[in-house]
């Protein structure tokens, strides 16, 4: 079986989580760079196979879309023509950051280390993984 990778996509990081090959286990993989982020994807693609990416699908709370949606979109078209082979999936990606927090303090995670946004794109990412398979299933 291939893992599944989700996508905190941001406008200057991105957080990325991933499944184990059993896709049992969803934990964080990496925070990148949004403009190296293509390549990274491509290349991790090359090491480990990958079954499908869920990138989360910007929302405000009301369901309207929020400014990073466009972002997001023009991503997803770039990979879809680039990667066919790998599909890619919106996931609604409301209050994950919120709940990366909250899992920060629950884990006794010091404010410093709280306020890393590198860490919270990676545990949002992971959060978003979590969701959408708990939703398949």
């Amino acid at each position: 079986m291939a893992r599944i990778l989700s996508i905190d996509y941001g406008k200057k990081r991105t957080g990325l989580a991933v499944t184990d090959p059993l896709q049992l286990i969803a934990g964080g993989l990496a925070t990148v760079s949004t403009s190296e982020l293509f390549d990274w994807l491509k290349a991790y693609i090359a090491r480990e196979p990958v079954e499908r990416i869920v990138i989360g699908e910007p929302r405000q709370p009301n369901g309207q879309p929020s400014e990073n949606l466009a972002r997001v979109q023009q991503f997803v078209n770039r990979w879809r023509k680039a990667v066919p082979d790998v599909p890619i999936e919106f996931y609604d990606e409301r209050f994950t950051s919120v709940i990366a927090h909250q899992a920060m303090i629950d884990g006794g995670l010091r404010r410093k280390a709280r306020q890393d946004k590198a860490l919270v794109d990676e545990i949002s990412a992971t959060i978003i993984l979590e969701d959408y398979m708990r939703s398949r299933k």
